[in-house]
């Protein structure tokens, strides 16, 4: 009579909680990408619609016009900082960014106001009325960059939805083969063990 191999409860639950878990984030993945779809499609149909002015009062996160093209005056620049950016033809460098009072009261706004490989460029403008695209800013949420640019400087790069990643799908087939290698090499290991002895008390 032959033994019957083991299965060890420890490890089996610690196996089956990890492979639970990675199915659960490849699900959670794919609604990102979902999520991501539908964000997308609102930005590239905001592209298309007409011109706006630059918000002067604060807005909600959710109801930022990102994409949508825009005028604005910058009255007197307070601030200066600079961010990762591209020309038109693609050169990596910096974006010169303007942060700009626009009233006495409201959000102000900031504008990227041309490219350089200097990141000290552009420090003289002074301001005045700007126009150009709206994108995602990390410090004021959104800047407008401006469709010329400032003495000493190239035009940056527009905001595009083209350039919005949506890499959800591929996480969540990376989080489902997870699972499954982890699972078939639990199997194999199980394979390995020695099968018990009929005389084990803990077969019968």
């Amino acid at each position: 009579m032959t033994g019957s191999r083991r299965l060890p409860l420890l490890p089996t639950l610690v196996v089956a909680a990890a492979v639970l878990t990675m199915i659960g984030l490849g699900v959670w993945q794919l609604r990102r990408a979902t999520w991501k779809d539908g964000l997308v499609a609102r930005y590239a149909q905001a592209a298309k619609l007409p011109p706006i002015a630059f918000p002067t009062v604060p807005l909600n996160t959710k109801n930022l016009p990102l994409y949508r093209y825009a005028t604005g005056n910058c009255l007197e620049v307070v601030g200066r900082r600079t961010v990762a950016g591209t020309n038109r033809g693609g050169e990596p460098g910096f974006g010169q960014v303007a942060d700009c009072r626009t009233g006495a009261e409201g959000p102000g706004m900031a504008v990227v106001i041309g490219w350089s490989k200097n990141p000290k460029a552009g420090a003289d403008w002074k301001g005045g009325p700007v126009s150009g695209v709206i994108g995602p800013d990390a410090v004021s949420r959104m800047h407008l960059v401006a469709d010329g640019a400032a003495p000493g400087l190239e035009p940056a790069a527009p905001p595009s939805v083209d350039s919005i990643p949506n890499n959800h799908r591929s996480y969540a087939v990376q989080w489902f083969l997870f699972a499954g290698v982890a699972l078939v090499i639990y199997l194999i290991a199980l394979r390995r063990l020695p099968p018990r002895k009929p005389d084990d008390p803990a077969a019968s």
